[in-house]
């Protein structure tokens, strides 16, 4: 198979194979200052399933081992629902062991996920580049590198892409194994849960993109309405003026730390972030704005999110912006919302 273009290769959407033979994530080659050529797709292999080229389902029943090549992408909450699609197949296939090969660049927030799931939901993690020959030539192997530039990605329940692409059929898997509740088996020590004190609710405005933000115009708005509402400390993650908030960004310096501040909440308020799908797995009542994805194709499995749409039709379907006109057109959005009253939060359990 021949070489990709050099204009392709970080667009690429799937693994790459070098010339040495080594399994590369475009990912790690976008923040190296490499050669962009002399690549290969990983489909150069026959022995690699890729969903994007040739759709596949597998027999799990009858598999010991897979081997996942660049999964599960490099921001906290495409992982962490890239690893409920594992954990599903785990529940049900509790025989078969997951090897999972990461982009070496990822963010560390991002990779201590995957630590904290190891032994739990995955069986090993190693970092890329992998030697495609080290791989055992007789086990299952499934690239999902680069999924952002997979079309299926923009248009479909990002946990069914990811079970699609692991050979599993969406629909044979139960809505109550695509809400990420494995993140309640993880072994978070407590720590900071010693320094809180009551009932509080959770405000994580910071998305991996300023267009999935709560801008920072509205924020004390959001957290003043978060207040009256409920009576309680608001919490979280960077400054806002507000009588009744903490910022407790100081003392949320690990993943760890970040997944127990939203354990422990009553309510959380944040954008189409990590921080949803956080709270989805440990049952927390949520509202989560979103601008430029529906919200179904992120929060359809979650009983306890409210999601608000944000009426910016000219950024429908965009995954990632920082353009000063776009990030305008959503501070307009939100303060559209509290102009019009129409932002209703929820009552709660807590």
């Amino acid at each position: 198979m021949s070489f990709i273009s050099a204009d392709e290769v970080l667009f690429w959407p799937g693994s790459l194979i070098s010339a040495e033979g080594d399994i590369v994530a475009p990912y790690d080659l976008e923040h190296a200052n490499e050669p962009l050529s002399a690549y290969r797709p990983s489909t150069c292999d026959p022995r690699i399933k890729h969903a994007k080229s040739a759709p596949f389902r597998i027999d799990w029943s009858a598999i010991a081992a897979v081997h996942v090549i660049n999964g599960m992408g490099v921001t906290l909450g495409d992982s962490i629902i890239g690893l409920t699609a594992i954990a599903a197949i785990k529940a049900r296939f509790p025989q078969v062991r997951v090897h999972v090969y990461r982009p070496a660049r990822a963010p560390r927030y991002v990779e201590d996920i995957y630590a904290l799931a190891s032994g739990l939901v995955i069986d090993r993690c190693e970092a890329l580049p992998y030697s495609l020959a080290r791989l055992p030539v007789d086990e299952t192997i499934i690239d999902v590198g680069n999924h952002l530039f997979w079309p299926r990605f923009s248009d479909t329940p990002m946990i069914d892409f990811f079970l699609d692409a692991l050979g599993v059929e969406p629909s044979t898997v139960e809505p109550s194994h695509k809400c990420n509740e494995w993140l309640r088996s993880l072994p978070i020590n407590g720590r900071t849960f010693a320094r809180k004190q009551g009932a509080y609710a959770l405000f994580s405005p910071s998305a991996s993109t300023p267009l999935r933000s709560i801008p920072e115009s509205v924020r004390a708005r959001l957290v003043d309405a978060v207040y009256r509402k409920y009576g309680m400390t608001v919490l979280g993650f960077g400054p806002v003026d507000h009588p009744a908030y903490r910022n407790i960004a100081p003392e949320s310096t690990s993943t760890e730390a970040f997944l127990e501040w939203i354990a422990g909440a009553c309510f959380v308020m944040t954008g189409d972030s990590a921080a949803v799908h956080i709270a989805a797995g440990f049952g927390i009542t949520t509202i989560a704005f979103f601008s430029s994805i529906e919200p179904q194709l992120r929060v359809r499995d979650y009983a306890h999110c409210h999601p608000v749409t944000l009426d910016v039709p000219t950024l429908r379907s965009l995954q990632a912006s920082n353009r000063q006109g776009d990030v305008h057109l959503v501070e307009r959005a939100f303060a559209d919302v509290l102009a019009t009253g129409s932002l209703r939060l929820p009552d709660l359990g807590c």
